[in-house]
């Protein structure tokens, strides 16, 4: 588990390295039956910020910890890009889209922590 929680902290270094914001990480390895340990969700303020997070949180990973995500899925229209690390997915949206998702408030029961924004 530690790999991954290294991967979380290296995706939150990827988001911030592009002034990603509203950082939320949604633990949930407690849940019986969810697809993966970690949500890492974050918005940017256009398509090109949130497709340079999605860039920057790719580059990072790979630099850092030789990982690579299995899919990447969003970058056509970048309102909402997903890319799955297997036991770690990551959502970054645009504001509106993100609050008609809410994806933290789908999983209730999960662990949430907010990291946050730089200054």
């Amino acid at each position: 588990m530690e790999s991954t929680e290294k991967l979380v902290r290296t995706i939150i270094k990827g988001i911030q390295e592009k002034k990603g914001s509203n950082i939320a990480v949604a633990d949930l390895s407690g849940i019986d039956g969810t697809i993966c340990h970690y949500f890492v969700i974050c918005q940017g303020n256009s398509p090109a910020q949130v497709e340079a997070i999605a860039e920057s949180v790719g580059d990072m990973a790979r630099m850092e910890l030789k990982e690579k995500p299995a899919h990447v899925v969003g970058l056509e229209n970048a309102q909402w890009v997903a890319m799955d690390y297997a036991d770690v997915l990551v959502h970054i949206f645009l504001p509106d889209v993100r609050d008609y998702y809410d994806l933290e408030h789908l999983w209730d029961d999960a662990k949430l922590t907010h990291i946050p924004d730089l200054d």
